[in-house]
C-alpha cells in the first residue's frame, strides 16, 4: 500500500476509490452547509418562541421573517465556507465522511424541528 499522492483513476480524477479525497473548497463549503443546516434549525424555535423579540425584529428587518431568515441562512453559509476554507479544517476528510457529516446535519435538523413541533 502506498502512502504517496492518489493516482489518477480510469474515470480520470485523482482518487483512491471509496476513500476519495475531497477538495478544499467543496470540503469547506459541505461543512458550512451542515453547520448552516442545524445553525438554521435552531433559528426557527428561537422564532417561535421569541414572537415579541426575535420574529418581530426579523419581520422589520426585511418585511418578512422567512427573508430574514434566508438572507442570514446565505450570509452564514459564505462566510463559514470561506473562513473554513482559509482554516484548513479538516483537510484530510474523504468524501464518505463529508458526505455522512451532511446527511447527519440534515437529519438532524429535522429532528430539531420536528421534535419542537410534536
Amino acid at each position: 500500500m502506498s502512502t504517496t499522492s492518489p493516482q489518477a483513476t480510469e474515470s480520470g480524477h485523482a482518487g483512491t476509490g471509496a476513500q476519495d479525497m475531497v477538495g478544499g473548497y467543496t470540503r469547506s463549503f459541505g461543512l458550512s452547509f451542515a453547520i448552516t443546516s442545524v445553525v438554521s434549525s435552531l433559528l426557527v424555535i428561537l422564532k417561535e418562541t421569541n414572537e415579541d423579540t426575535v420574529l418581530a425584529w426579523m419581520k422589520a428587518a426585511t418585511g418578512h421573517h422567512w427573508v430574514t431568515h434566508g438572507v442570514f441562512d446565505l450570509l452564514l453559509f459564505v462566510i463559514l465556507g470561506f473562513a473554513l476554507a482559509k482554516s484548513g479544517e479538516g483537510r484530510e476528510m474523504s468524501a464518505d465522511t463529508l458526505v455522512s457529516t451532511v446527511v447527519g446535519a440534515l437529519v438532524l435538523s429535522v429532528l430539531i424541528i420536528v421534535g419542537f413541533y410534536i
